[in-house]
């Protein structure tokens, strides 16, 4: 067993860590492309239904605090092929979600210096190489350094938001709203709202980093629930408040412009308030952001690994921690490996939908699993799981065609090992 080494403080510090980071710095402008000015709804949904996979995450965490998140509990309450399932879509998604983050951290640091120009995929391959370095040190070492980073980060949104908000109220004008909804016809108009409802559900999953670390959780069935619904409240109103600054003072289609430029739309964006300083100051606040994001991604991705190796549903070395018993060095290395392979992908729209694709199946097996737990351990309402599993199958095939064809494809795939690696001698 792990260590339970975070209180309240730390455990809401990682996922704050993990949830302001990409999605609000880099995919805010990817949606912002897709559903217009619109994209400040498609983030109020996406929160609504981030709330109900936060209040399953968390009565699931409370009942049983083990390391592996969705993959437990999909073992502890269905069946061992969903929880195989969770585990897998859980790699797949936060791979690609933390190359992204290594991607976007790569974007911003050309964009604010104009070093590395043309290199952002070995930048990118770099920085996971050092932050596998920082988590291979140790958990405790890890939190510390993040709590420096979203505090870095969170100082550098709310001053965004405040002066694209003085932006806005000094100019007297709404043009860049309208037309609010972007598409041609209601179908249309739904379609693209959806999609963008989907891509931002990803960035408030970070949350679940809290349920993936219970192993390291004192006190859990008091801790996980409060941290994770204080996460995701102090993260949706930094969201809204970031979409409403930066769509309102200089439009939706330059966010969309600047995140397939340089995966830097918020430092573009901060340079045409023409405040001294600022765009500085968001650079590196969205710098830090993506180590926060990377940092927290090594971490779950390591416990997860470390869960499926103790099972043999990955390789049992994967299941040994070091001397300390305080860190899985082979599941860090290995994790740190297949991030650093997939930002040589080089493309953050790819990586981003295919994260919320599998990401949402991942959490419709979370509710799934929160409707079957018994009623003594049971803290929510069981319509809250039915909701959520509801939402999450819902919007999963929002995105585009190839990136959902892809997911089931690997998914079949997946099942394939898991079917073959259960009848091999242990």
């Amino acid at each position: 067993m792990l260590r339970r080494e975070l209180g309240l403080m730390d455990a809401v510090m990682m996922g704050l860590g993990s949830i302001l980071g990409t999605g609000i710095f880099v995919s805010i402008g990817l949606a912002a492309g897709i559903a217009g000015p619109a994209v400040i709804v498609a983030l109020a949904l996406a929160a609504v239904l981030a709330a109900f996979n936060a209040l399953s995450s968390a009565q699931l965490a409370a009942a049983h605090p083990v390391s592996g998140g969705t993959y437990e509990y999909g073992y502890e309450y269905l069946r061992p092929s969903l929880g195989f399932t969770a585990g897998w879509m859980f790699v797949l998604a936060k791979s690609a979600s933390a190359a992204t983050a290594a991607l976007g951290f790569a974007g911003y640091l050309t964009a604010s210096t104009g070093l590395f120009a043309g290199g952002r995929p070995v930048v990118a391959c770099v920085t996971v190489a050092l932050l596998t370095g920082v988590v291979l040190s140790g958990m405790r070492r890890s939190s510390r350094l993040n709590i420096a980073i979203v505090a870095i980060t969170l100082l550098s949104l709310i001053a965004f938001t405040l002066a694209g908000l003085g932006v806005q109220a000094a100019r007297g004008g709404t043009g860049f709203y309208t037309p609010f909804f972007a598409g041609d016809g209601a179908g249309e108009v739904a379609a693209n709202l959806l999609h963008a409802c989907a891509l931002m559900f990803v960035a408030y999953t970070g949350y679940g980093r809290i349920a993936t670390l219970a192993e390291e959780v004192a006190d859990p069935r008091r801790t996980i629930p409060r941290a994770i619904i204080a996460t995701l409240l102090v993260a949706g109103v930094i969201y809204v408040g970031v979409a409403a600054a930066g769509v309102g003072s200089v439009g939706s289609a330059f966010l969309q412009r600047a995140a397939a430029g340089e995966a830097a739309p918020l430092a573009l964006a901060a340079r045409q308030f023409g405040i001294p300083l600022l765009p500085a100051l968001v650079a590196v606040g969205a710098a830090t952001a993506m180590l926060g994001v990377l940092l927290n991604l090594l971490l779950g991705l390591s416990r997860v690994l470390l869960a499926m190796g103790r099972r043999g549903d990955a390789p049992r070395a994967l299941a040994r921690l070091d001397r300390s018993g305080a860190t899985p060095v082979a599941a860090v290395v290995a994790v740190g490996g297949l991030i650093a392979g997939l930002t040589l992908i080089g493309s953050v729209r790819t990586t981003w939908s295919f994260s919320a694709f599998t990401v949402l199946i991942y959490y419709a097996i979370t509710n799934a699993a929160a409707l079957a737990l018994p009623p003594p351990a049971r803290l929510f309402p069981r319509w809250v799981a039915a909701a959520g599993l509801a939402g999450c199958l819902f919007l999963a095939f929002w995105v585009e065609q190839r990136i959902w064809l892809s997911g089931l494809l690997l998914i079949a795939a997946g099942l394939g090992w898991h079917r073959l690696a259960r009848r091999l001698p242990r």
